[in-house]
């Protein structure tokens, strides 16, 4: 099974964009699904992750910027960005527990 994101693309500052990640075969239960993202020299970083029981996770930097939601039906991981900042920038990858899975990275560029 492969994760396959999508919605990653280019935005100004203050602008939106709205992530997707859904696995190849729907047979699978994740217990958690998450967002991470990661810069080129650096570590990757947790950016968001939502329970089976939809109870979420934030970092401190998207809180009240960032929303995270799941449709267990399809096994889909959504990531709601608004007021995007070039800090934002990075290539933005999901990921299924327990299996620990990831995505194959979707790119995020916000100008200012």
């Amino acid at each position: 099974v492969q994760l396959q994101a999508s919605g990653g693309g280019s935005v100004q500052a203050g602008g939106s964009l709205r992530l997707s990640c859904a696995p190849s075969e729907d047979r699978f239960v994740f217990d958690v699904m998450g967002w991470y993202r990661q810069n080129p020299g650096k570590q990757r970083e947790v950016v968001a992750s939502i329970s089976r029981g939809d109870n979420p996770f934030y970092a401190d930097f998207v809180k009240g910027r960032f929303t995270i939601s799941r449709d267990k039906t399809t096994n889909t991981v959504f990531l709601q960005m608004d007021n995007l900042n070039a800090d934002d920038t990075a290539v933005y990858y999901c990921n299924a527990r327990p299996f620990n899975l990831w995505g194959q990275g979707t790119l995020v560029t916000v100008s200012s």
